[in-house]
């Protein structure tokens, strides 16, 4: 068995693994032209979906990239090279455009899917690293990923010309991006299960107390009557709202701590005498974490919930938005 290497020895090992993808990727950036920019004009003008298609590690950059396309507003889906020629190229309509990655350009299987694409007029864009390839010069469009060596000492496993490829299809993905103005609600929408997706979708109405869960009592309520529905309802506060419904203040937990300091006996006294007036409110609509914002800069553990009318509708707690993982 071989000597485990000395720690020197690894770390110069990871520099020079480091080092040579940087380079690759410093190269590939220098050689970018307007076949890019077609490419991703290409790509925008497609009616269908992607389909990024590979073998070996190819493929598995080729699922990578399908996954981010898809993600960030472009339709786009992972047809495994091998597959494909054994029945999934039925999933390929006139309408989708293929981008086919393969560092020698010369797997027969793409070849054959290049045949077939050809003759459903479906446009090929070809991402290899080599020019001369037969998938680069029958493609409609060449993406050059050529690296002059790997990092494998070797040379020989896909190390730096996957991540070329892996960089180019990022950077092909967010140009379309950009120039779809793919915005960060977008992009929740297509992560409704993230911290992202509950972050940007979740509104204030979608968590906030409301009906009978409020602690409400009416202006003139006694400090004793107030404390009794504070206490049933678990906010911390009581809202105090006039006739209408607008509310007029809150009394909360620490009101009710200085209210004692100042009197003492707080029994003949009435909500009035220690609410906090003008109380901070959001509409419903707004953002959960635009709520949460304004409560953390405020300092507040509560914040009413307004119709434009100013009535009352609901309340936020600083719990609801940790239950509903916003915050």
């Amino acid at each position: 068995m071989n000597d485990i290497q000395a720690p020197a020895d690894i770390l110069a090992s990871a520099h020079r693994t480091l080092g040579i993808e940087i380079a690759a990727l410093q190269a590939l950036d220098q050689r970018l032209d307007g076949d890019f920019g077609r490419a991703v004009t290409l790509i925008m003008q497609c009616a269908g979906r992607v389909v990024v298609t590979g073998l070996g590690k190819s493929g598995h950059i080729a699922r990578k990239i399908a996954a981010t396309l898809a993600s960030t507003g472009t339709p786009a889906l992972f047809m495994h090279g091998a597959e494909a020629v054994h029945g999934d190229l039925g999933m390929l309509t006139a309408q989708d455009l293929v981008l086919a990655l393969s560092h020698s350009g010369a797997g027969q299987e793409l070849l054959t899917i290049l045949s077939v694409a050809k003759r459903m007029g479906v446009p090929i864009i070809a991402m290899t690293g080599n020019p001369q390839s037969e998938l680069a010069r029958n493609a409609d469009l060449h993406l050059n990923t050529h690296v002059t060596q790997e990092a494998c000492p070797l040379n020989l496993a896909p190390t730096a010309s996957t991540t070329a490829m892996l960089a180019l299809g990022d950077a092909v993905a967010v140009a379309c991006l950009e120039a779809r103005g793919f915005s960060a609600e977008d992009f929740a929408l297509s992560h409704p299960g993230g911290t992202l997706g509950r972050r940007l979708l979740t509104r204030v109405r979608d968590i906030m107390r409301q009906g009978a869960a409020l602690p409400v009592v009416a202006a003139g309520t006694s400090i004793t009557d107030a404390l009794t529905e504070m206490s049933a309802k678990g906010m911390g506060m009581a809202i105090v709202v006039d006739a209408q419904r607008h509310p007029v203040g809150i009394f909360t937990d620490g009101d009710l701590r200085r209210l004692i300091e100042r009197h003492g006996d707080i029994r003949p006294l009435t909500v009035e005498n220690g609410m906090s007036a003008h109380p901070r409110s959001v509409g419903p609509a707004t953002l959960a974490i635009e709520a949460a914002t304004l409560m953390d800069a405020g300092r507040l553990n509560q914040m009413l919930v307004i119709d434009r009318d100013g009535l009352l509708l609901g309340a936020l707690h600083m719990h609801d938005l940790l239950a509903a993982k916003v915050i």
